[in-house]
């Protein structure tokens, strides 16, 4: 058994399987992305072993543990070399974290360890990894941000930027939501705030890796993701970098944004208006909601750009320096191809 730094343990991560001992209860809320969950002790008996540790001795909570480890060493082998067999097949290296880096995983590692793998342990466990998360979002990065109305396909856009070689983090992607009221229609379920965060740094420090650079593109968003909160630092740097902003005419939004969302279900569209109604006004709102009922959903979704169109303008202009952190970009058409190189080539001149 190896005890390694998160830095070493992340790299390995990229290779080998991560097994997370903690309790399901604990994993579900978040975890190291990727680890699979492997639980020394269900929440039930998690709780039974730590009011032993308080009220009575590590003695009697180590016995405690003992009990319920026993009855599934086999099992736990059995999971673990199922997995490595179709995952890593000849490869017996793996990675075993806990909450501390302390009993569980050292339990477990050294069960493991007695059945052959080559067990590395997280130093410090997922507390470390925990740490080491909010520590990448105070690095002062070099990030370019793509910006434009709602239905600029600016995301399809950051993806092309990709393909053109440039580094990008998708934080709706990340979020599985597309920042707006009707951003979470069709979508999978959202991370829990902490499993964003950890899927960011680790996205961040990743791609940073592999392109060896300190820069990347973000699409502008609120620090508002649906339920998720951007972490303050890494906002604060999102808004002091330089927005390079599309601007294509209202009516090619329009249709785009009736191909994205002009098929969903009409519930769901009119559920969504109604969240914004304090802020959209209770007559726009009467309105939409009965273009929504008759389905006429172009005009509907004509009356809700035209309110995105202004509180986008009104929120950049609150945006502190913007007269020389913002660069517009005339662009004639929803072409993401065509205005990625657009984006690329406004830079360079």
């Amino acid at each position: 058994m190896k005890k390694i730094s998160v830095s070493d343990f992340i790299a390995l991560s990229e290779h080998h399987l991560v097994f997370d001992v903690r309790s399901p209860e604990e994993y579900n809320h978040a975890h190291y992305p990727g680890a699979v969950s492997l639980p020394l002790f269900s929440n039930e008996e998690r709780k039974i072993v730590g009011t032993a540790y308080k009220k009575q001795s590590k003695e009697m909570a180590i016995k405690l543990g003992l009990d319920f480890f026993g009855t599934k060493m086999r099992s736990m082998v059995e999971e673990v070399e199922k997995l490595c067999d179709r995952i890593q097949p000849n490869n017996k290296k793996i990675l075993v974290h806990c909450w501390r880096g302390g009993m569980r995983s050292a339990a477990v590692a050294w069960l493991l360890n007695l059945y052959g793998y080559d067990v590395y342990l997280l130093e410090g466990g997922y507390k470390a990894f925990r740490n080491w998360v909010l520590v990448q979002f105070e690095y002062p990065y070099e990030i370019k941000v793509l910006g434009g109305y709602t239905g600029s396909a600016k995301t399809e856009t950051l993806h092309e930027l990709e393909r053109l070689g440039e580094n990008i983090i998708d934080l709706e992607g990340i979020a599985n939501h597309k920042g707006s009221a009707f951003g979470g229609i069709g979508q999978m379920p959202q991370p829990t705030q902490e499993m964003f965060e950890n899927i960011l740094a680790l996205k961040i420090s990743e791609k940073n890796a592999q392109h060896n650079t300190n820069y990347f593109w973000v699409e502008d968003e609120s620090q508002r993701i649906g339920d998720l909160i951007i972490p303050n630092a890494f906002w604060n740097s999102v808004r002091k970098s330089p927005l390079y902003f599309i601007d294509i005419p209202f009516e090619n939004r329009l249709n785009f944004i009736l191909q994205s969302y002009g098929n969903l279900e009409i519930d769901a569209l009119k559920e969504a208006t109604i969240r914004i109604q304090k802020r959209f006004g209770p007559n726009e709102t009467k309105i939409t909601l009965a273009l929504f009922e008759d389905n006429n959903i172009k005009e509907a979704f004509h009356n809700l750009l035209n309110y995105y169109d202004k509180n986008y303008i009104t929120s950049l202009h609150k945006r502190e320096n913007v007269e020389h952190l913002l660069q517009k970009i005339e662009l004639l058409e929803i072409s993401p191809k065509t205005n990625a190189e657009m984006v690329l080539s406004s830079i360079k001149n």
